[in-house]
């Protein structure tokens, strides 16, 4: 039995290894623990001037301008790393520990791998195939361990490992 659209159409936002889908979940969620254990993505070095693609080598007939970062072909212009990257992050990204998160600007996290999941309901247009964690349902979608929660605000919803489909925790049973 599945809860609401899969507007995706079973190839969007899954793991196609194992058929999990992506969890999607607010950051406010577990904001602490994502707060500590994620970072800043800014993106590939772009030149200031042109926007076009840098790179680390200078021309032959130069001589690294300065001993500067970074070099533009398309406008000819070097410039330092503090210049080549947008001031603020384009997102927050979590890569360890067996997760693959990332949060956009819309205050959600995209879990696109985990050591867990969960069962929860299909996330509307938006997030296509995937499931959004505070939503009831019976789609398996991966989700954060009862690690990210704390006292104040617990874990929702039942974890499972991957690995054994073992249930690890219960929030009815807490």
């Amino acid at each position: 039995m599945e809860t609401g659209i899969d507007y995706g159409l079973g190839q969007t936002n899954i793991d196609h290894d194992n058929g999990i889908r992506y969890g999607v979940c607010p950051v406010s969620l577990v904001l602490q623990s994502w707060v500590d254990s994620a970072e800043p993505e800014y993106g590939l070095p772009a030149c200031p001037n042109c926007c076009g693609e840098v790179s680390e080598t200078f021309p032959e007939n130069g001589s690294a301008e300065n001993c500067k970062d970074y070099y533009c072909s398309e406008c000819d212009y070097s410039f330092w790393s503090d210049v080549a990257y947008p001031e603020e992050p384009l997102s927050y990204v979590l890569e360890n520990e067996g997760y693959m998160a990332e949060s956009d600007d819309y205050g959600d996290i995209f879990i696109v791998k985990s050591p867990y999941y969960t069962f929860r309901g299909f996330c509307s247009p938006c997030a296509p195939g995937a499931c959004h964690l505070e939503t009831g349902g019976y789609i398996k979608c991966y989700c954060f361990g009862p690690d990210f929660f704390d006292d104040d605000n617990p874990c929702p919803y039942s974890v499972y490992r991957v690995v054994d489909n073992v249930c690890i925790y219960n929030p009815k049973e807490t």
